[in-house]
């Protein structure tokens, strides 16, 4: 008996009593967007308790305003007695201890924002990020967690997490796991599949005309793909969960699902099919780069503040590029459909000024405060064009230099090897990786390429692979200001002006009205205004600016109306065609087609 006691007290004493963080949510009032949260941390002995809501989301590198929707704060302890808290920034309430105790926290969020992929309710379902809901402490981050939700009878409750004791209720090892586990519930349509003895669940809500059917087939080739970089899946259960919506669209990884937004009618055409399916491929490709391996300074994530790296274009670009590869290899997208793309990428790249100005570390880093519209075309680049095209330039210099045996493939399966979370890598483990693959030292290689705006020449670089990058036969010359403009009833206003174009240096700018072009009035857009002239005329341009009616000339620049196109050489050489399937995994077009 003694015995018994004695192992009953050293269990008692082992045991992680009340270790939990325990979450709900209730959602009586979806048509009004609102939920109440209810958070119960683990006895503390602290002085205070800080507790906070994130103030961006993994996935998007931009500080969002998540704590605005938070209302009716309270805090108590043990025995129900209210507890003193006090807001200390934008995401952070303090809530001030007197004597150990449990603390427990309830307030009221509101969720009507779907496009940002954090926090959505309203009468036919929630999507439920962490980030927009669910307010953590540092001092039990690592603690399990359960969440428990409190939804309409008829809602069903999908997410990646593990369900612990009834469809509504999940649990999760921790806040971080947590915080990239989306929970997805209302009405919709679940569909569960099996590839390779892992399981996956297709969730969409909202009606769309979209083809379930072949979703399914096409996202069961797609899953099959991922030794085709990697040794091993980092899942045993994932989830694609789908929006057809009435404008937003998107997409965010996350650690065992995914989510993807389109607009309810942009699903039908092979072109907005396309879109779907390369975005499903570019978040499958993410639960590797950025969920298994990530860069150093995203790990751990700092949920309240701006998270540095000058690595984003692999964790974005990279993955860009991957997702191509992996719909041509599953045969989901043919060649010429890959083409298509990779003119777009190219075209976009060219067509930047940017790409002068900012390389792709800059950018990286920048990420955070980098802004879209005129400026930052004219000054700046992205992760994603620029990080999938320096990867292409990448993966074909290692293809070559070593006879099909090397590429870029293998630099993310090391990286996925070596360097999974919780640690993450660097620019040295980079280039330690492709000086280990290869022998040889590519920091200039990084100097001129990712720490200098990449000066990439395209028609050296598909040559190395049997592709030319040309003008279409029938591609006709038209004359340009070198911007781009929309019309706003009798007049077209300025929208984009290209830095060193015509436009550019006439002294037009954005925002300019467009009046008249040698006294004629512009007609539905800048095309069909600049039809009956031809490169090299000298015009005169009437605009208003500050409501004032001014006049300038400029010399009007020449251009096409068909962009270049990335098309196969139907006379590559038998060591292009093979360099060809090494790199993409097919035969040459030339020889498919023969």
């Amino acid at each position: 008996m003694k015995k018994l006691l004695a192992l009953s007290i050293l269990a008692a004493c082992s045991a992680p009593v009340f270790a939990d963080v325990n979450y709900s949510l209730n959602i009586s009032q979806p048509q009004h967007h609102l939920g109440d949260v209810s958070v119960e941390f683990p006895k503390t002995a602290q002085s205070h308790l800080d507790i906070k809501l994130p103030a961006w989301r993994t996935g998007r590198y931009e500080m969002l305003n998540l704590a605005n929707g938070v209302r009716y704060f309270k805090a108590q302890g043990d025995n129900g007695e209210a507890l003193k808290w006090e807001k200390i920034d934008h995401s952070t309430w303090r809530v001030h201890l007197t004597e150990p105790t449990q603390v427990s926290v309830d307030y009221q969020v509101y969720a009507n924002e779907l496009g940002k992929r954090a926090r959505h309710i309203d009468d036919s379902h929630a999507f439920i990020d962490a980030s927009g809901f669910f307010m953590f402490s540092e001092s039990f981050r690592q603690e399990p967690v359960t969440v428990n939700l409190d939804v309409p009878k008829k809602w069903r409750s999908v997410s990646g997490m593990d369900n612990l004791k009834g469809k509504n209720t999940f649990k999760a090892a921790d806040y971080d796991v947590l915080v990239d586990s989306p929970i997805e519930t209302g009405i919709n349509q679940l569909h569960t599949f099996e590839v390779d003895n892992r399981e996956y669940d297709l969730v969409v809500w909202g009606d769309g005309n979209y083809d379930v059917d072949l979703m399914l087939s096409d996202l069961k080739k797609l899953v099959a793909t991922g030794n085709v970089i990697w040794d091993s899946y980092p899942y045993e259960r994932y989830v694609f969960m789908v929006h057809a919506t009435s404008g937003a669209g998107g997409a965010t990884e996350h650690l065992n699902s995914t989510i993807i937004q389109r607009p309810r009618d942009r699903f039908g055409s092979r072109e907005d099919y396309l879109g779907f399916i390369s975005t499903a491929a570019h978040e499958f490709v993410h639960t590797w780069n950025v969920k298994a391996y990530r860069p150093q300074g995203l790990v751990p994530y700092d949920y309240t503040n701006m998270n540095y790296s000058k690595l984003l274009w692999i964790a974005e670009g990279s993955t860009s590029y991957f997702e191509d590869h992996l719909l041509v290899r599953s045969g989901i997208e043919t060649t010429d459909e890959f083409f298509k793309v990779m003119s777009k990428t190219v075209n976009r790249h060219l067509q930047t000024p940017g790409r002068e100005v900012q390389s792709a570390s800059e950018t990286s880093f920048d990420k955070w405060i980098n802004q879209g519209g005129d400026h930052a075309r004219n000054y700046s680049t992205n992760i994603y064009s620029e990080g999938s095209l320096l990867s292409l330039a990448l993966d074909i210099d290692l293809l070559e230099k070593s006879q099909g045996k090397i590429s870029y493939r293998d630099v993310h399966k090391a990286l996925y090897n070596n360097h999974k979370m919780p640690a993450g890598f660097t620019q040295t483990d980079v280039l330690n990786i492709l000086e280990n693959l290869t022998g040889r030292d590519y920091s200039t290689w990084w100097k001129e390429n990712v720490d200098s705006p990449a000066n990439i020449n395209f028609d050296k670089l598909l040559a190395k692979v049997g592709l030319k990058l040309e003008r279409p036969e029938k591609a006709k010359v038209v004359a340009s200001i070198d911007a781009t403009a929309k019309n706003t009833g009798e007049l077209l206003t300025l929208s984009y002006v290209k830095r060193g174009g015509s436009a550019w240096d006439a002294g037009l700018t954005t925002d300019d009205k467009i009046v008249a072009i040698n006294k004629q009035h512009v007609g539905k857009d800048l095309k069909s205004s600049l039809e009956t002239f031809n490169a090299g005329d000298k015009v005169t341009i009437d605009y208003i600016r500050r409501d004032k009616l001014e006049s300038l000339t400029l010399v009007l620049s020449k251009n096409y109306d068909k962009p270049k196109k990335v098309v196969a050489n139907k006379v590559a050489t038998p060591e292009q065609k093979a360099l060809f399937k090494a790199w993409i995994g097919v035969e040459h077009p030339s020889d498919v087609n023969k």
